[in-house]
């Protein structure tokens, strides 16, 4: 097996062995892991599709944590994927008015985060074993919703580690937010900011950035580290469901091992579609990936013209996930499309003038969008044709891949990958099915989306509403590093 190396998208310079990276999160010059070179996935398809998900996670994974033993990785994905996932698939495949659904909402969270945030502490406490790290480790995270929670569940009381969570004050749903105001733990910290979720990234990169900060923390025994998909361990455990729905297709006879397929995926941040893309460049017979957006198209623009333009104003959707106008793993593509040299001129364009065009394109991957009428008709088609309910963000999927397939005449099978439960957007769902739910509770709407959809109210957010807040903490924008400080006093 090759080693793989980590080296930085703004300089290519920086080296680093995949413990090592996980551990960092975030390159020093704002700049992110990347493999050196892409790992080539040998095992054939036939094999592949023999296995449960714990084992083809393995194969998947083995090949980009090259420093780890496979007694160290197969203890990280055994403890991450089992009774902690409703299903023993982990991440079943449904076929519903001629598409299939990748259902990543079965974990703890019931959102597709659970993937990779159920790995995620234990990757990082191997990593921190393997490089002799006795510092504690602070996780820091922005959130539009769904990370937090899956952060929050992941870290809790995990010894030799705090996490700290910032979310965006009125942007995200009720249920995403009491999910994470009475998470409990004697390490956790949430706080809502006066902003959206862009500011609460880019702060929390800054941080990581900040030399006069880090070294003011590592003098206290502190060390920062990321659980958004900027860190490069939660990006790699996210490319092993692709193959695994593949891999499902094949073992249903959907497919012939070999045919291709189209993903269609929705898309704020551009880690999803981007460990897709991973895939495919490890082999995985893919056509095309269909990145859909919401009403912030910026990466709808984006492949559509090659200009990235955060300028515009910032809309609040039924989708919050989704409501980002800066997609931090998209510079992964770039890099990958361009050079380290080129990336770094493009992101200091992206700071300084808020946009960057560039004429290098990645040819297998098509944008889309759908507005909230497109996302709440969507909603209601399928809830129609097949009685499934659909949550608001893989609606905007689903809404985006209808529109894919009139605009192009592409008839390839496509998986569409659902990220969350509708359980997590129930006020919104209801609505969009029948508008006489309009007005009323959102804690309420999951005892009707019970008797609508037929599936029980799952069992992270039953009652949720009667779950004891313990965090109320408001934070400005402008005073996140203060913040932050004030934690680790």
């Amino acid at each position: 097996m090759k080693d793989i190396t980590y080296i930085g998208t703004r300089n290519r310079n920086i080296k680093l062995k995949a413990s090592e990276a996980i551990l960092k999160g975030i390159c020093p010059d704002g700049g992110l892991f990347i493999p050196e070179e892409m790992p080539v996935m040998e095992k054939k398809i036939d094999e592949l599709s023999k296995m449960n998900y714990r084992d083809l996670a393995y194969e998947v994974m083995s090949l980009f944590f090259t420093d780890f033993t496979e007694e160290e990785l197969r203890y990280c994905i055994n403890n991450a994927y089992d009774e902690k996932f409703d299903t023993p698939e982990i991440a079943p495949v449904v076929e519903k008015d001629g598409v299939f659904f990748l259902e990543l909402f079965h974990g703890k969270t019931i959102a597709f985060k659970d993937m990779a945030l159920s790995i995620l502490p234990y990757l990082m406490k191997t990593s921190a074993k393997k490089n002799d790290i006795h510092k504690e480790i602070v996780i820091l995270t922005a959130t539009s919703g769904d990370t937090g929670k899956a952060a929050l569940e992941g870290f809790a009381d995990v010894e030799g580690t705090r996490i700290i969570v910032f979310y965006p004050d009125g942007g995200v749903s009720p249920v995403q937010k009491q999910q994470m105001v009475t998470q409990k733990g004697k390490n956790v910290c949430v706080a809502a900011i006066t902003g959206n979720f862009d500011d609460a990234q880019t702060a929390v990169k800054s941080i990581f950035t900040d030399e006069e900060m880090k070294k003011e923390l590592d003098d206290k025994g502190f060390m920062f580290s990321s659980a958004n998909s900027i860190n490069i361990g939660r990006l790699i455990p996210q490319v092993a469901y692709y193959w695994y729905a593949y891999c499902q297709l094949v073992k249903k006879g959907s497919i012939k091992a070999g045919d291709k397929i189209n993903f269609t995926v929705p898309t704020g941040n551009f880690g999803n579609i981007l460990a897709g893309y991973f895939a495919k460049q490890m082999g995985l017979p893919v056509n095309k990936f269909v990145c859909a957006s919401n009403s912030n198209k910026v990466l709808y623009d984006f492949f559509r013209t090659g200009t990235y333009d955060k300028k515009r104003e910032f809309i609040l959707t039924t989708s919050p996930s989704m409501d980002i106008l800066i997609s931090s793993n998209l510079e992964r593509l770039v890099c990958m499309l361009t050079s380290q040299e080129e990336t770094a001129a493009l992101m200091k364009s992206l700071s300084e003038n808020g946009e960057y065009s560039m004429t290098a394109k990645a040819d297998d991957i098509v944008g889309e969008f759908a507005d909230e009428e497109e996302t709440a008709t969507a909603i209601r088609k399928m809830y129609a044709n097949e009685g499934y309910v659909l949550d608001t963000h893989t609606a905007v999927a689903y809404a985006s891949y209808d529109k894919y397939v009139k605009e192009s005449g592409d008839e390839t099978p496509t998986v569409i990958v659902s990220t969350a439960s509708p359980y997590k957007f129930a006020k919104d769902v209801c609505i969009a099915i029948d508008e006489k739910y309009r007005g009323q509770d959102a804690f309420a709407l999951m005892d009707e989306l019970e008797k609508l959809s037929g599936v029980p109210i799952p069992a992270p957010v039953k009652d949720i509403e009667k779950r004891e807040v313990l965090h109320n903490n408001l934070c400005e924008r402008e005073k996140i590093k203060d913040f932050v400080k004030e934690q680790l006093r």
